[in-house]
């Protein structure tokens, strides 16, 4: 027996450049130019479903041998495999019946431990799988025994050999895959698996396939255990007749109060047959299925998505609209219950917040507040809608007490109306919740338009885009923070002479004063300001705005910062003949004390956002 083999890059580019695929009409070439036969293989059968589909064969190995009708291999044949064209051709055939049998191989087999020999008879062992498997199959393996005759005919012009083929090569694989599913009967409990696996218990498989396609040996039944977490397909040999495909699952989840829970689920499979699909699946029934906490991780992220808001391709209509997009700086993580039942949570902050538990107090389930939804991470700027397990079934719920308490569907009337609080040990939420007075912001085009690439200015402003208004966030988080800080006091009580009103230098303001103004409530539109007109910030009232640059640099910039100060002057109702402006407070004493003390604010940093390198930047 002659066995020859190319797969190389060359002739594969040659080929799939150069010729036609003319052969599939007529699927057998004449004897003079050698016989061609395409090469196909069937999709898996699947139990209560058939599939008739064949598909290409573009094997990463093949192994072919021609026997004569007593079984035995025939030399002096060569043979030629064209993956790029998923054809075999043999030249040198004389005369006779036949028998082509293919072994087609997709992967490495060598990872497999697999043997494959050459065969003098069609009962000799060809391909041999490891006597103790200990893992699934990498490759998949497959065979196919196709009859074939060349008979000589005479013809007016001499004789000529003709090729019968009674069908095509359609190939089988040899071996059978296994496939585990789960189904869930709770969502957090479903996103919540750390680690899934399943263990075979001592499988038994036959180990030897021959030419003629029969099974023989039998493996030692190592057992086998398998993660789940990634793959959850895996092929086998075939089991041994009357054996069934046996073990476990097992799954390990995690709750949100940091306990890990390990269930295993038994099962059995009738067995693994060749070129079939065997289905085990698991239902999970878990104790924390009646959880009524909703438990976000990264895959309940994965499962349900997760939005973002004053991104650079939300549309200035929805986030210059204060009823889309606006927030408190004391509560910049919004948490509420949608009128569908979904809970809503959304994070006006540059920077993500880990661990963070939301309890709430519904009334008609308790008067204590009770563990609502924990999150491992809610990222900067997130909106992020869930499943509420208790607005859909009888749950139980813990207490700030710790009492558990079952409670039957709530009405999502009252869940709308629902009371919140948020607990994390996050130092970063230690920073947001020091913020005690808090300012309104929202945004304003203020007649610019931010699609046009000089920002549409119309007076001194321009169209305000999201990389500003995420900055806004940032400062005005820090400015908040920054008013309560008791090393701010101190340096207004350090430069009380220096602090003075509209009136002048004699127009003293208290130190009391200043502060009063400063952690009022307050509501600001801001926007982005037109610099081409000599302006460079604006302020008063309800309106806020500064030009790139210092909505950049407001971090490490004193001049940038003079500038944001010199508009939360006028913003605290100041002129230009006060301190608060064109004087030390704006130009000394606040913007010094914050670049200097960044730090110490909630947003330190400008590389959360790293705007200057936004490309969305004017």
């Amino acid at each position: 027996m002659h066995k020859i083999v190319f797969v190389l890059l060359s002739f594969i580019l040659l080929l799939s450049s150069c010729r036609s695929d003319e052969w599939m009409d007529d699927p057998v070439a004449p004897v003079s130019s050698g016989i061609v036969f395409p090469l196909r293989y069937s999709d898996f059968e699947e139990p209560e479903k058939r599939s008739d589909m064949e598909l290409t064969a573009a094997y990463d190995r093949v192994e072919f041998c021609v026997v004569d009708q007593k079984g035995s291999a025939v030399g002096g044949i060569k043979g030629l495999y064209d993956p790029t064209r998923s054809e075999i051709r043999l030249e040198g055939l004389r005369e006779g019946q036949y028998r082509l049998l293919i072994l087609g191989v997709k992967g490495d087999e060598l990872v497999d431990g697999v043997t494959i020999r050459p065969i003098e008879h069609i009962d000799d062992e060809w391909l041999q799988f490891p006597q103790e498997l200990h893992k699934p199959l990498n490759a998949e393996y497959f065979y196919s025994q196709t009859p074939f005759s060349v008979v000589r005919q005479s013809t007016a012009t001499g004789d000529e050999y003709v090729v019968n083929v009674s069908e095509a090569v359609v190939q089988k694989r040899i071996v059978g895959r296994a496939d585990f599913t789960f189904s869930f009967n709770n969502l957090y409990v479903e996103t919540a698996v750390a680690s899934q696996s399943v263990t075979l218990q001592s499988p038994r498989f036959r180990t030897g396939f021959t030419g003629d396609g029969v099974f023989t040996g039998t493996s030692s039944g190592v057992p086998c255990t398998i993660a789940l977490d990634t793959v959850v397909s895996y092929l086998f040999p075939p089991t041994v007749e009357g054996e069934t495909f046996c073990g476990e699952t097992e799954l390990m989840t995690r709750n949100y109060r940091g306990h890990t829970v390990r269930r295993t689920y038994g099962f059995a499979l009738e067995e693994i047959a060749p070129n079939r699909i065997g289905k085990i699946h698991t239902r999970v029934d878990h104790p924390d299925d009646l959880s009524a906490t909703a438990f976000v991780t990264e895959r309940t992220y994965e499962h349900s998505g997760l939005d973002y808001i004053l991104q650079d391709n939300e549309p200035h209509s929805i986030y210059t609209n204060s009823a889309q997009r606006s927030f408190n700086t004391s509560a910049p993580l919004q948490v509420s219950v949608t009128e569908h039942g979904q809970l809503h949570v959304r994070f006006y902050s540059p920077r993500e917040l880990s661990g963070v538990l939301i309890q709430a107090r519904v009334p008609s389930v308790s008067d204590e507040f009770f563990d609502f939804a924990y999150f491992d991470r809610i990222p900067g700027f997130a909106d992020y809608y869930g499943e509420l397990p208790m607005a859909e079934r009888t749950t139980f719920c813990r207490t700030e007490s710790g009492r558990i308490i079952e409670t039957e569907p709530v009405p999502v009337s009252e869940l709308t109306k629902a009371e919140f609080r948020i607990r994390s040990e996050d130092p970063y939420w230690a920073k947001l919740e020091a913020i005690e007075h808090g300012w309104n912001i929202s945004f304003s085009l203020y007649g610019g338009n931010p699609e046009l690439p000089d920002g549409g200015p119309v007076g001194n402003w321009m169209g305000i885009r999201p990389v500003h208004c995420r900055e806004a966030v940032a400062l005005f988080l820090n400015f908040t923070y920054m008013i309560d800080m008791p090393e701010h006091e101190e340096i207004l009580h350090a430069n009380v002479d220096r602090l003075y009103g509209n009136g002048g230098v004699n127009d003293k303001v208290t130190v009391e004063t200043v502060l009063r103004q400063m952690r009022q409530p307050r509501t600001l539109q801001v926007g982005l300001v037109y610099p081409g007109n000599g302006v460079i910030g604006l302020g008063g009232g309800n309106v806020f705005g500064a030009y790139q640059q210092a909505w950049f640099q407001h971090y490490f910039n004193t001049y940038s910062c003079e500038i944001m100060f010199h508009e939360l002057g006028h913003v605290m109702g100041y002129n230009h003949s006060s301190s608060f402006t064109y004087g030390p407070w704006a130009q000394e004493l606040m913007n010094k004390f914050y670049v200097e003390h960044i730090g110490q604010m909630p947003i330190d940093s400008p590389s959360y956002l790293n705007s200057a390198q936004n490309p969305n930047k004017y």
